[in-house]
């Protein structure tokens, strides 16, 4: 494996979009949401990331220890907790609350904006074609947090296999691994997501195979996408 490998990826999302993830994930409304699992499951995405060798900002860390300290404010009998400074409220979710609804109002509102964009480009297109508008609509491209969401489904599977064990000696590289997957999605071919790991036993090729995904989609080689949120990731060479 590349041990000095890492990942760099240009556009990286932030821990509040993180937590929005999780939360869309488990089909819970943000009021509802259970500090305890939010926070076991933010600390598994970090070590995903620290495994993968993915670089990640400081917000991340500091993120982590504020849900650990409300975690463990939560865990405390309501007469023992400390005073939080200039809270009115009992719940120590509330602040962390407040910051994901905001973020969600301006998350959205970016999404609006850009949907309005592109609405007007159709409208001013240069002598469009009119098959144009018939053309089906793009599948959503999928994520950072979905895929190492994915990758962690396939490490699991994996390692639950009696039959797993590690190749010692044998060696995988990331830039082998890229030109296998190039040469599975070329002349238009999709390929789903586990399919790239199916018949995989070893976690270091895994973990491999999954770093060429990445440095490809930053390349812009290729592309994840899904029709929703629960689908099956499918890449495919970029337009």
């Amino acid at each position: 494996m590349d041990a000095d490998y890492k990942v760099k990826l240009e556009v990286f999302e932030g821990p509040l979009d993180l937590l929005l993830y999780l939360i869309k994930q488990d089909e819970i409304d943000i009021y509802d949401i259970s500090i305890e699992r939010i926070t076991r499951q933010y600390l598994e995405y970090l070590q995903t990331f620290k495994e993968l060798n993915i670089e990640l900002a400081g917000e991340f860390i500091v993120m982590a220890a504020n849900l650990i300290y409300l975690k463990s404010r939560s865990l405390l009998p309501i007469d023992q907790q400390p005073p939080a400074e200039e809270a009115e409220e009992d719940d120590p979710r509330w602040d962390l609350i407040r910051q994901l609804v905001e973020y969600k109002k301006f998350k959205e509102a970016a999404v609006n904006l850009h949907l309005r964009e592109v609405e007007q480009e159709t409208i001013f297109a240069r002598e469009a074609s009119p098959m144009l508008s018939e053309n089906p609509l793009r599948l959503e491209e999928v994520g950072i947090f979905q895929l190492i969401n994915a990758f962690q489904s396939v490490i699991k599977r994996i390692e639950a296999r009696q039959e797993v064990q590690e190749i010692f000696g044998e060696r995988f590289s990331v830039s082998e691994k890229i030109d296998a997957i190039l040469r599975r999605v070329a002349a238009g071919a999709t390929v789903r997501f586990s399919d790239l790991f199916g018949a995989i036993v070893s976690r270091v090729e895994v973990v491999v195979t999954f770093l060429a995904l990445l440095e490809l989609i930053r390349l812009k080689q290729v592309r994840a996408t899904q029709k929703n949120v629960f689908a099956e990731i499918e890449i495919a060479a970029a337009e």
